[in-house]
């Protein structure tokens, strides 16, 4: 009977050791305080208490627009190749529809070429181009004095083409949209394409002109008093959209539904994380270990943040629903001491099993030595 002294000491050794041996994740907040792990990472922990908000707003620079966008206002539309126009000349009806008066607008209309030029009987080539629609209405009137006494000339626009704006990215509607003698804005723009609730990233809109980027956070500047001026845009404009799959925090350890958030505007408060994650599992969490693991790039030249939240305080729901968490954020609920308790009897109790049968077999064979 010396195997079952054995087993039991070796039994009382893994309890003694439960602490230590308990599975699951969990994090040790004195290596934590040490900042610096195993593999000589550097991070710093910070609580998040209303002092952290308080300065954390404080330094906060406010969303601004480049003055160069704001700077640019439209004057009168300048025809371009692509046009459709409408020349009346009044008391001339051969002139002003050749097609015929029962015909509409469209098929009387004159295009303007791609080289610029478009041909009016009377006045042949003229180069349109460039043009305002009064420059070219005093051009052609000139040109009809030579067969016409004191011509009335009016022109209109029946087909924009020259002058687009391309959309792309998270819009339902990607169609290039035309800039008309109406000036277009950007938010104009946003409205018709429409955009994509579960998919757009709002932040950081791209408006690309004359070969630059520009970076927009439309929600952000929609909290400002910059949010009423409005961007006009002008031909050539690209409006880019961005998606949100790289736009996402992570919540893992101890809530109901652990996975990647993504959201499309630019606050995302701790609390509305784990509230999209179901919240925190009451059987098993601990409410003192809620971390907020913020990385950078390279953390040997700056250390990484970790913010920790003590849940167990009243005010910690006020401080949560104020801590703004950022893309690529890991949210980490730990669990309690009594989860990791359990998880480890969990997986002891097939190994004690095996002990049970082990101290039996070696019961049997001594008796049947005796016997």
């Amino acid at each position: 009977m010396k195997f079952l002294p054995t087993l039991g000491l070796a039994g009382c050794c893994l309890l003694l050791h439960a602490c230590v041996l308990a599975p699951g994740q969990h994090m040790n907040t004195g290596e934590l305080n040490n900042k610096k792990s195993a593999d000589g990472a550097r991070y710093q922990l910070v609580p998040i208490t209303p002092k952290l908000i308080a300065m954390d707003k404080a330094s906060a620079s406010p969303a601004s627009l480049d003055p160069a966008l704001t700077a640019y206002k439209p004057d009168d539309y300048h025809i371009g190749p692509g046009d459709s126009l409408y020349i009346t000349v009044w008391e001339h009806p051969e002139l002003t529809s050749p097609a015929g008066s029962q015909q509409q607008t469209a098929a009387n209309g004159r295009l303007v070429r791609p080289d610029g030029t478009l041909f009016y009987p009377y006045v042949g080539q003229i180069k349109a181009d460039g043009l305002t629609i009064e420059q070219l209405r005093t051009e052609i009137s000139n040109r009809l004095t030579k067969y016409i006494a004191k011509p009335q000339v009016d022109i209109s626009i029946v087909g924009f083409a020259s002058q687009r704006v391309t959309m792309g990215g998270a819009f339902t509607n990607t169609a290039p949209q035309n800039i008309t003698v109406a000036p277009l804005t950007l938010s104009q723009a946003v409205g018709s394409a429409g955009v994509n609730a579960q998919l757009a990233d709002l932040s950081n809109v791209v408006l690309r002109r004359d070969n630059r980027e520009y970076h927009l956070n439309l929600d952000a500047l929609s909290h400002t008093l910059q949010g009423g001026q409005d961007i006009y845009l002008k031909g050539g404009d690209n409006v880019y959209l961005p998606y949100n799959d790289n736009h996402e925090v992570y919540v893992l350890g101890e809530v109901l539904r652990p996975q990647a958030i993504s959201f499309k505007t630019t606050d995302l408060s701790l609390t509305q994380a784990l509230g999209r994650s179901g919240g925190l599992n009451q059987t098993s969490s601990s409410g003192k270990s809620v971390y907020v693991i913020r990385g950078v790039e390279n953390m040997e030249k700056a250390p990484a943040t970790i913010y920790q939240l003590d849940n167990t305080s009243p005010s910690a729901f006020a401080v949560a629903a104020q801590f703004p968490v950022e893309p690529g954020d890991v949210i980490y609920v730990g669990p309690a001491g009594i989860t990791r308790w359990n998880r480890f009897i969990s997986q002891l109790l097939p190994l004690s099993g095996l002990i049970n049968n082990a101290a039996n077999a070696q019961y049997s064979l001594d008796r049947d030595r005796q016997l």
